[in-house]
């Protein structure tokens, strides 16, 4: 029986249009029925969607058995589009975890040091009520202080990128700048005033020469520098009158001597060392001394080695600026991005 399409209602003609073969129907059905991997499911029905009639509800918001009306131009999606998050680029991830890890790694750097500076002060019993009161100077309270700064500063900046925390990533580039200013200042600073560096070594030497049986640290040093610049004392070898122990009016068996690292030859036979190649050297004319111990002081071997290598410092000191500017670039990048992706999610 033929029926005419003007008189096919609504609801007959939206079915027969559904059953009808074709590319239009199957386009539908791929477009809403296939669950692509760019489609999530819409299982639960959104309130503010018509998906049912108040008609088609029963008393208790219930559906009734009949279908609902459905016109030819509207669709009931059962898959929604998801649009790709373009919340962070492959850059944005690279220097995400590049900043983890560049502050994981100065973070064991930062613990370690603390560790090596608590061990020299308990080994030395610095905090004995007798040596309390020297701490202020001593290297190790110097290292263990900078590798706790060091420690938290970085593990700041590792937690905020790991955890996406713009507090922490804004109080870590916060104290990074103050680190780049002070580290600037400091440089315009020494330029500045580059004539009296020499005094300021002098006297931290000589400071360093008088604690030198008292302090394990310093001896160690002062022994490096004097050893591997082949010198004695600051401008001479009498600068160890400084010390109660070298000074010619101490009692003691090292009276008007000086240390074995002053000496010229201190293994003896080639193969022991001796600690005592030094004594009463301060007693001798230079003439005589000359051949026992260095008569040059440290002071200029320092000046000179600093003056031939002052291209290699400021190289080195610019790349760890430069290292630190870019840091705070890429936390201050990372902060943006995390609050974009925070308004936009």
């Amino acid at each position: 029986m033929y029926v005419s399409p003007h008189f096919i209602g609504p609801v007959e003609r939206a079915h027969t249009e559904d059953c009808l073969p074709g590319m239009d129907s199957i386009r539908r059905y791929l477009v809403t029925r296939v669950p692509w991997p760019w489609t999530r499911t819409e299982d639960t029905p959104n309130e503010s969607s018509p998906l049912i009639t108040k008609e088609d509800a029963g008393p208790h918001g219930s559906t009734s058995g009949h279908h609902r009306v459905v016109t030819s131009g509207e669709r009931e999606p059962r898959f929604k589009d998801i649009h790709p998050n373009h919340g962070y680029s492959f850059i944005d991830y690279f220097l995400k975890y590049l900043l983890v890890l560049s502050n994981l790694m100065f973070s064991v750097l930062g613990l370690l040091l603390l560790t090596v500076g608590l061990w020299g002060l308990i080994s030395k019993e610095s905090f004995t009520q007798e040596k309390i009161g020297s701490m202020g100077t001593d290297p190790m309270l110097l290292l263990g202080t900078l590798g706790l700064l060091l420690a938290l500063l970085c593990l700041t900046g590792c937690v905020g990128a790991l955890r996406e925390n713009t507090f922490l990533l804004k109080l870590f580039s916060g104290m990074l700048l103050v680190i780049i200013t002070a580290q600037v200042l400091a440089i315009i600073v020494v330029y500045s005033v580059q004539q009296e560096v020499g005094n300021v070594l002098r006297s931290a030497m000589l400071a360093a020469m008088a604690r030198y049986q008292d302090d394990l640290d310093l001896r160690f040093i002062t022994d490096e520098i004097q050893s591997n610049l082949q010198c004695c004392g600051a401008d001479t070898y009498r600068d160890w009158e400084v010390n109660i122990y070298y000074n010619c009016s101490a009692p003691g068996v090292l009276a008007c001597g000086v240390p074995a690292t002053c000496c010229v030859d201190p293994l003896e036979n080639g193969t022991m060392w001796n600690s005592q190649c030094g004594l009463d050297a301060q007693a001798l004319d230079e003439f005589s001394a000359q051949s026992v111990i260095f008569l040059g002081g440290c002071l200029g071997n320092i000046l000179r080695w600093l003056e031939q290598h002052q291209g290699l410092i400021g190289t080195v000191a610019l790349v760890l600026l430069g290292v630190q500017v870019v840091t705070v670039f890429v936390t201050t990048r990372l902060q943006q991005r995390i609050h974009w992706h925070k308004v936009n999610a």
